[in-house]
Parts: C-alpha cells; sequence; structure tokens
C-alpha cells in the first residue's frame, strides 16, 4: 500500500490560501485608492450609469471655465461702457457750463475737456480681453476703432480726418459769397410789389428737374404780427428756377409797421435743426443798426428796403455762427458714415453742390471692425457676434460693434466738440460756440426710442444674469452627480477595513494549519 505525501492531500487548502490572498490584495488596493475598482468592468451593473455621470461632471467643468471667461470678457466690456457713460456726462455738462470764453489756441475749456475724453473714449472702445478685442463684432484679432490722433487729424495729408472734412463742410454750406446760400431782396417774386421782401435759396444750376442740393441754409417758415402785412411761405417754389428752389416772402402792404412789431424768418440749418432771425422795427436810426432790427422808414416800400439791408447782414451773421456750428455737426454725421460722405467739386467747396463716398484712399476710416450687413440681409444684432454655450441647451450673448447707434452717437458728438477751433477776433465766435454748445449737449442728452450705452449694459447684465443662474444650478447638480458616482464607484472604508482585518485572520489560520499539516508525519500520526 502507498501512501500520498501532505502536499498531494492538501493542494485544495494552497488554492483556499491564494483566493484568500487575491482578496486581501483586492480590498487593500481598494481602501488606497477609495475606488471599488480600477477599471469600468470592476464596477459591476453600476459601470454605465458611471459612465454617463462622469461626462456629464466633465461637461460641468467645461461649461464653468467657458461661464469664467465670458464673465471676464463682459466685465471688460463694462468697464469701458462705464468709462463712457462718465464722458457722456463730463462733455454734456462742459457743453452746457463752459461757456463761450476762447482761448488763444482757438478753443473752450469744454472743448479742450472733450479731446482728452475722445481719446479715452478711442482706447474704450478698442478694449481687450486676453487677445481678443470686444468692440468689433466677430472680427477680435484688430482693433476696431482708428487711433484717435488719425480720427481728428488724418493721416497725412492725402487721407483726410474729421477736422478737414469739417472745414470742407463749412466752406460748403457758406457758399461763395460766405452767407449760408440764401439772399434777399425787394420784389422777387413773380408780380412782387417794392413793398414785399423775398428770400430765397441760392440759384441751382443743374437742369430742370433738379433736386435740392445739400448745403447752406434752407428756407422754412415766415411769420409776422404786423398788420395788413402778408407772408407767402416756401412752399411756392422761384419760377422759373427748378422746382426744388424756394423762397419766402413778406409784403409790408400800405401800413408801416409800429415800433416793436416782429417779423420771424425761420431756417432749417444743415443738420436739421432751426434757427429763427426775428427783425424788430424800430423808430431809431442808428449806424449801424442794432443787430436784427430794420427802421421805419417813410412809407412801406422805404421799410421794405430798410428790411431786406438789415435781413441781409442778420442771415450772414446767423450763417457764420450757428450755421457753422450745424455744418459742423453735420460734417461729424458725414464723417462717421459708412462709406463717409465728402463735399465733391474739390478744390472749389464753396460752389459744390454734391456730397461723395469717401474711400480708405482719401478719408480715415474710423470704424474697421465687422459691420451688420444693410437689409434686406436678415438682421444680425450686435449682441449676437459673440456667442458661448453655457449648458446644454442655454447660451449667452455678448457681442458689441463700436458703430452701434448709441456709441458712434457719443463718439461723433465728442470727436465734433473735439475737433471745431473759432479764431477769437471772428465777430461771430461767441455766437458759433454757443450754437455748438447747445447741440452737443442735445445730442449727447437721452433721446425717448433710441439706443442707449445703458441699454447695452443691461444686455451684458441680463447675460451675466444668466450665467450666474445656469452656473449656480449646475454647482448643485455638479454635487448630486458627485454623491451619486462616488456610491457606485466609492468604498466603504470602514467596511473595506474591517473586511480586510477578517481576512487576515482567516489567512493566518489556513497559513498556520497548512503548515502544520506540512509539518506532519507517518511516525508522528501513529
Amino acid at each position: 500500500m502507498s501512501i500520498d505525501g501532505v502536499s498531494g492531500r492538501t493542494s485544495y487548502i494552497g488554492s483556499g490560501i491564494l483566493n484568500l490572498r487575491s482578496q486581501l490584495d483586492s480590498l487593500t488596493e481598494q481602501l488606497a485608492s477609495g475606488k471599488i475598482a480600477t477599471t469600468y468592468a470592476g464596477q459591476g451593473s453600476g459601470r454605465s450609469l458611471a459612465l454617463g455621470i462622469r461626462a456629464q461632471l466633465n461637461a460641468y467643468s467645461s461649461y464653468a471655465d467657458t461661464a469664467t471667461n465670458v464673465n471676464t470678457r463682459i466685465n471688460v466690456a463694462n468697464l469701458s461702457l462705464q468709462r463712457l457713460v462718465a464722458i457722456n456726462s463730463d462733455v454734456k455738462g462742459a457743453a452746457v457750463s463752459a461757456g463761450s470764453t476762447i482761448d488763444n489756441t482757438g478753443q473752450t475749456a469744454g472743448q479742450k475737456t472733450a479731446n482728452l475724453d475722445f481719446f479715452d473714449s478711442v482706447d474704450m472702445l478698442n478694449a481687450q480681453s486676453g487677445d481678443r478685442y470686444l468692440f468689433g463684432g466677430r472680427i477680435t484679432d484688430a482693433a476696431p476703432v482708428a487711433a484717435a490722433d488719425q480720427i481728428l487729424n488724418g493721416n497725412g495729408a492725402a487721407i483726410a480726418g474729421l477736422k478737414q472734412v469739417i472745414s470742407e463742410r463749412k466752406l460748403a454750406d457758406l457758399g461763395v459769397n460766405a452767407n449760408g446760400r440764401v439772399g434777399s431782396a425787394v420784389g422777387v417774386l413773380p408780380a412782387a410789389p417794392p413793398t414785399s421782401v423775398s428770400v430765397t435759396e441760392e440759384e441751382l444750376t443743374a437742369p430742370a428737374p433738379a433736386t435740392a442740393q445739400p448745403f447752406g441754409m434752407k428756407v422754412s417758415a415766415v411769420s409776422t404780427n404786423i398788420v395788413g402785412a402778408t407772408v407767402t411761405q416756401p412752399s411756392v417754389p422761384v419760377s422759373p428756377a427748378p422746382a426744388a428752389q424756394k423762397a419766402m416772402s413778406v409784403d409790408l402792404g400800405a401800413t408801416l409797421p409800429k415800433e416793436g412789431d416782429t417779423i420771424k424768418f425761420t431756417f432749417k440749418m444743415p443738420d436739421g435743426t432751426s434757427e429763427d432771425i426775428v427783425m424788430t422795427a424800430t423808430t431809431t436810426l442808428k449806424t449801424p443798426m442794432d443787430a436784427n432790427t430794420f427802421l421805419i422808414g417813410a412809407d412801406t416800400a422805404a421799410t421794405a428796403a430798410n428790411l431786406n439791408t438789415e435781413l441781409g447782414k442778420s442771415m450772414t451773421q446767423l450763417a457764420n455762427g450757428a450755421m457753422a456750428a450745424a455744418s459742423a455737426v453735420q460734417a461729424g454725421q458725414n464723417f462717421f458714415d459708412d462709406p463717409p460722405q465728402r463735399v465733391g467739386g474739390a478744390p472749389n467747396f464753396g460752389a459744390s453742390t454734391t456730397l461723395v463716398d469717401g474711400s480708405a484712399a482719401d478719408t480715415v476710416i474710423w470704424y474697421t471692425g465687422e459691420t451688420e450687413a444693410p437689409p434686406p440681409a436678415p438682421a444680425d444684432p450686435a449682441r449676437g457676434t459673440a456667442v458661448a454655450r453655457i449648458d446644454d441647451a442655454i447660451t449667452v450673448r455678448y457681442g458689441a460693434r463700436a458703430n452701434e447707434q448709441a456709441l458712434r452717437t457719443q463718439l461723433q458728438n465728442v470727436a465734433v466738440f473735439a475737433a471745431v477751433t473759432t479764431n477769437v477776433s471772428d465777430v461771430n465766435a461767441n455766437g458759433k460756440i454757443a450754437a455748438l454748445n447747445q447741440r452737443i449737449a442735445q445730442n449727447l442728452a437721452v433721446i425717448p426710442g433710441t439706443q442707449t450705452i445703458q441699454d447695452i449694459q443691461a444686455d451684458f447684465a441680463g447675460a451675466q444674469s444668466s450665467i450666474k443662474a445656469t452656473t449656480d444650478r449646475q454647482a448643485q447638480s455638479k454635487v448630486i452627480s458627485q454623491t451619486m458616482l462616488d456610491s457606485i464607484e466609492g468604498i466603504n472604508n470602514d467596511e473595506v477595513a474591517t473586511k480586510i482585518l477578517a481576512l487576515q485572520t482567516a489567512l493566518q489560520a489556513s497559513y498556520q494549519t497548512t503548515s502544520d499539516l506540512y509539518k506532519m508525519s507517518l511516525v508522528k500520526f501513529l
């Protein structure tokens, strides 16, 4: 009879020890990593859910990074907008309160304030966040607004800036006679008696039918409180001139005006505003006559002649004062147009009757960012030029263009205020500056129905509010998802430690038993 060795009979004990050892290694690894397994296969039936939850957590992290970047860009843009709001207040206040005292540079203190603020405005509109320009629409790799000095002064002799455009427009609006392209005469209208004074727009040389040339003052209305006088409104064209040319008149009739009687002539300025000349009748002869007065003569014909003489002086004064300011404002509108508008007929600007498109070859193009395509192309709001996804189904729009109505209007008016100069020896300087102050203050005021910088800020605030609400919700969802993922992938440290201790005890007993068996012999057994 044969007797087997211990090892042959106890091989199952070795297998049991190896199994215990494997379990102990696995539990030790779980305790060290905090995970139930290092592979998805080891997670059992929960692995599919774990994969989905981890993908969601990664998405939350990506959205959080996007939200941080967008918030940073909006914050930088808002700083620029806040400064622009302050500039609006500064320049408007300067225009209202600075008066018309001109120094040796030909400008007021308010205009010098505007000059500094204009350079600051351009810097604000060229704001960057990282390597991204914020006010150029979809063009983010280049400054959207030209250098402030170039906008005002041009780029060399060949490329005109705002100051040159203002100068050319002033010459065109004044005309060759420097009278605003209007004139007065006695008895001009067909069959007009010598008691009638007419104010006529400059005669057009273009063949009929002609359209009104865009320069100078335009007759608008006439009224009087003189008993027996009659007025003719400018709806009646001067015959046989083209229908685009108009005149207005007052006929004193047979009765002399009384001391203090008035005649009001209203003119439309180049910028669309209106100015009045109120001529007052007087019996006091002066040399020269007081401004906007006319002497009552021996009869109405003589009185009409006196009115005509003094009205001509008043129109020239208006043309070189308030109209010159209106011309500068309109020149600013022309310069900031897309494309910019220039006076045609150079170098004889005083005789020009047309506006022509400027180009980058002859005019500084102030805005070089992305522009919205004109109709009939679909609307493309500025905010939509930068879109960020902050959740699976949520996007925010935070784009901006420096040529938006509110931004362009402010930049344009600040630039005009800073660009206009006059001569302290000019007798019409105070009237020009006063009219300019009035227009700039009015143009910088809030106009109902038009975009304001605060509207842009409100859009940005809405975007940031959406970002905050979304990120707050994602933060809560992230906590919930992480908890669920931990329940699938994680372990209970106390439970694993208890299992390890139990396995260590069982393994120790197995080692001891195996050792005793391997020491056993037949002699010991017997």
